[in-house]
C-alpha cells in the first residue's frame, strides 16, 4: 500500500473528478495486491440483457447457442441506494497542510460516488451545516455523477455545526432504506449524537461515520503563543501551546471517545480518519472492513475485484 499518493500530491490535481478516479485506480491496484483478490458471490440464476448491464457479466456461450443475450445474476444481487452527508461548516476549511479537510471530505465523497455508480448503485448527496443546506436525492442517470461532483466542488462556508436539526431533516427526507455515508469533524457537542444516530438506525438504514481531522487538530504541536481563532464562531483566544497542550489533548481524545462509543451503542461503523491518510488506502480499509462485518455475505460485488459496499436493507 505504500505506493499509494499521499493527500498533498492528490490534491494539486485541480479537478475533482479526476482526483476522484485517481483514487479509484489506485484502490483496485490495492485490492489486486489484496488477500481479497478473487472473491465473488455464487452464481444463483440468468436474465436477460438490458440496456446499461456490465457487458462483462454477458454469458458469451449462452448467446453462441442461442442467439440471445443473458446476464449471469448472483446471490444477494441488488442495487445499493447511499446518501453522502457532507459538513459544510466553516471549521472543515481548516487546513495548514496546504488543503482544507473540506477539499479532503469531497474527494473522498466523489470517490465513494464514482465508485458506487460505476456498479449501478443509486448515490444521492446531502450538506449541512447548522441546518440541512442541499439535498440531491439518490440516483443512478446520465448527468447524475456530474450534478455531484458540481456541488461538492462548492465552498463550505456554513457557520456552526448542528447534528440534530439536520439529522431529524434528513431521517424525514429519506423514506427508503439505505446505505448513509457521515463524513464531518463532528466539532459539535454530542449529547445528542446518540439520538439521531437511533433514530437512523431504527428507520432501518444502514449508517457509516467517517470522523476526519487534521494532523495540527489532532497532535496539537504549535511551537509558539498565539491568538487562536474559533472558524465557527469567529472567538479568539490568546494561546500558549505549551500550557495548553495537555488540556487540549485530554479533552480531544475524550471526544473522538465519545464519538466512537455513540457509533458503537448503535451499530454504526465508526471510522477514524486523519487527512494525511492516503484516500486509496481509506477506501480500501473501508470495504474490506464492511466485507468482513457481512461474513462474505455480497449484495453488490465490485465485478473485478470482488470486494462488497453492501447495504443492511
Amino acid at each position: 500500500m505504500s505506493s499509494f499518493l499521499h493527500p498533498a500530491a492528490l490534491m494539486r490535481i485541480k479537478s475533482l473528478e479526476l482526483r476522484a478516479r485517481v483514487v479509484v485506480e489506485g484502490m483496485w491496484k490495492g485490492m489486486h495486491r489484496s488477500p481479497y483478490h478473487g472473491f465473488s458471490v455464487e452464481f444463483s440464476e440468468y436474465r436477460a440483457y438490458v440496456k446499461g448491464d456490465d457487458p462483462r457479466h454477458i454469458d458469451w456461450k449462452v448467446l453462441a447457442r442461442s442467439d440471445r443475450t443473458y446476464i449471469k445474476k448472483f446471490e444477494d444481487e441488488t442495487n445499493l441506494r447511499c446518501q453522502l452527508v457532507i459538513d459544510h461548516s466553516r471549521s472543515m476549511q481548516f487546513g495548514p497542510s496546504g488543503y482544507t479537510k473540506s477539499e479532503y471530505a469531497s474527494t473522498l465523497a466523489a470517490t465513494l460516488a464514482c465508485f458506487l455508480m460505476k456498479q449501478g448503485d443509486a448515490v444521492g448527496l446531502t450538506t449541512f451545516g447548522e441546518k440541512l443546506e442541499e439535498h440531491i436525492p439518490a440516483r443512478n442517470r446520465p448527468g447524475h455523477l456530474r450534478r455531484l461532483l458540481t456541488e461538492l466542488e462548492k465552498p463550505a462556508v456554513s457557520g456552526g455545526t448542528s447534528l440534530e436539526v439536520p439529522v431529524r431533516q434528513l431521517a424525514d427526507l429519506l423514506t427508503k432504506r439505505g446505505l448513509i455515508v457521515f463524513i464531518s469533524d463532528l466539532l459539535a457537542p454530542l449529547e445528542l449524537l446518540d439520538l439521531q444516530l437511533g433514530w437512523l438506525g431504527a428507520m432501518g438504514h444502514d449508517v457509516v461515520l467517517f470522523q476526519m481531522m487534521d494532523r495540527a487538530e489532532i497532535d496539537f504541536k504549535f511551537d509558539r503563543a498565539a491568538q487562536f481563532q474559533d472558524m465557527e464562531s469567529g472567538d479568539a483566544w490568546f494561546v500558549n501551546p505549551d500550557e495548553a497542550r495537555d488540556g487540549y489533548l485530554k479533552k480531544f481524545n475524550a471526544h473522538r471517545d465519545a464519538a466512537q462509543s455513540s457509533c458503537e451503542r448503535h451499530g454504526v461503523e465508526y471510522q477514524w480518519l486523519p487527512t494525511d491518510t492516503p484516500l486509496e488506502q481509506a477506501l480500501f480499509d473501508f470495504l474490506s472492513v464492511r466485507n468482513h462485518r457481512k461474513g462474505g455475505a455480497t449484495r453488490r460485488v465490485a465485478s473485478s475485484a470482488g470486494i462488497s459496499l453492501s447495504s443492511g436493507a
